[in-house]
Parts: C-alpha cells; sequence; structure tokens
C-alpha cells in the first residue's frame, strides 16, 4: 500500500538533549543517580498526570522544589537548567518540510499541556505539520493503541499508508502492531536513509 504519512515522535527524535550537563549538576546536588533527574520529572507521578492532561506542567516542578526542600530561586532555576541542553534537529525538520505537501505530516508526542505552545512559540516548527497530536490533550498516551488510531484518522489514512518514527522500542511495537511502518530511531543520518528507502519502495 502507498505510504500518505509520516507521523513523528518529538522527544527524543525532533528534539534532544543534547547538552546534559546542568542536568548532571543537579543530580550531583540533589545526590541522584545518573538519569534519576529524568526519570522523576517525566516518569514521576506529577508528571505521568501532566502527559494525560490531568497536571500542568508547574505541578512537575513544584513537586520537586517541595520534595527537595528547594527556595523558589532554586526551583526556578532547576527548571531551566533542566531544558537549558534541549536542541531542536533542525536537519529532520528540514526533512520534514521537504516531505509536504506530497505526504501528509503528524505530530504524536506524550507530552504535557504546554507542548503547543512550545512547538508554535519557542521553537516555531508548527508549520511543519499537519496534524499536532498530544497526549496531554487527547486524554491517552502512546503505547495505547487508541492514541495511534487517533493520529490516523486525523490525517485521513489508514495503518499501511503511515510510517511512524519514534525513539521507544514499546512505541514502535504498538505501531508495528497496528500495521504502520516503523522506524526506531536512533539517529538522524540512520533515519534519513531509512525513511527514504520505506518511501522509494512504496
Amino acid at each position: 500500500m502507498t505510504i500518505k504519512a509520516v507521523i513523528w515522535d518529538l522527544g527524543g527524535v525532533l528534539v534532544r538533549t543534547e547538552d546534559r550537563s546542568r542536568r548532571i549538576q543537579w543530580e550531583q546536588k540533589l545526590k541522584l543517580e545518573p538519569g534519576e533527574l529524568d526519570r522523576l520529572v517525566f516518569g514521576g507521578v506529577m508528571g505521568r498526570k501532566a502527559a494525560m492532561g490531568q497536571a500542568q506542567a508547574a505541578d512537575i516542578w513544584h513537586a520537586l522544589r517541595d520534595r527537595f526542600e528547594l527556595s523558589d530561586e532554586e526551583h526556578l532555576l532547576l527548571e531551566e537548567d533542566f531544558w537549558a541542553g534541549d536542541r531542536v534537529d533542525q536537519v529532520l525538520i528540514t526533512l520534514i518540510r521537504a516531505l509536504r505537501p506530497r505526504y501528509k505530516i503528524g505530530l504524536l508526542s506524550n507530552a504535557w499541556p504546554d507542548l503547543r505552545q512550545a512547538i508554535e512559540d519557542l521553537w516555531g516548527i508548527a508549520d511543519a505539520f499537519d496534524k499536532v497530536v498530544i497526549s496531554a490533550e487527547v486524554g491517552m498516551t502512546k503505547p495505547d493503541p487508541r492514541i495511534y488510531q487517533f493520529v490516523l484518522e486525523q490525517l485521513d489514512v489508514k495503518a499501511p499508508q503511515a510510517i511512524f518514527i519514534d525513539d521507544f522500542a514499546i512505541n514502535i511495537k504498538a505501531a508495528k502492531k497496528l500495521g504502520m511502518h516503523t522506524i526506531h530511531f536512533s539517529s538522524t543520518t540512520e533515519t534519513q536513509v531509512k525513511l527514504k528507502k520505506l518511501l522509494s519502495d512504496s
């Protein structure tokens, strides 16, 4: 079946933490294990709630402030430092823009309620996508099959007509089970090569 759509994950694919130095400094300051700050932010109770639209981003940082007894100044600095090393992959964004309008482009992200504003105002990449599906806005998260079906419906394509790109194996497995073509993201270059092959073969 001919490919009609390419659906991208955001965090870990189009936006990645290229410089972890400030997060590492905070982990050392708070006596955390390597990578534990990420787990607390994204995988903690408040982070999971925010991804379902049941909490705001501010609630996550307030919870960390209370847990570690941070001052107001420290709590604001923690949030600022946590995101400081994130970078938009402009090579992939340029590629996405070049794929349109021949292919429909979707964004499917497990993310907090403030993501859409970041896409539009902070990074200025909203124009790269035909449809943006954010877990917090729809009350579902990957790998729930329903959120994949939702983005397919939004793009008006069937699963075998879509390619899904994500950095988490569990999300790739769920998409593949529905019949979507998949690319497990590991690098920009590899993704470019695999995407080109899938599109040329369809």
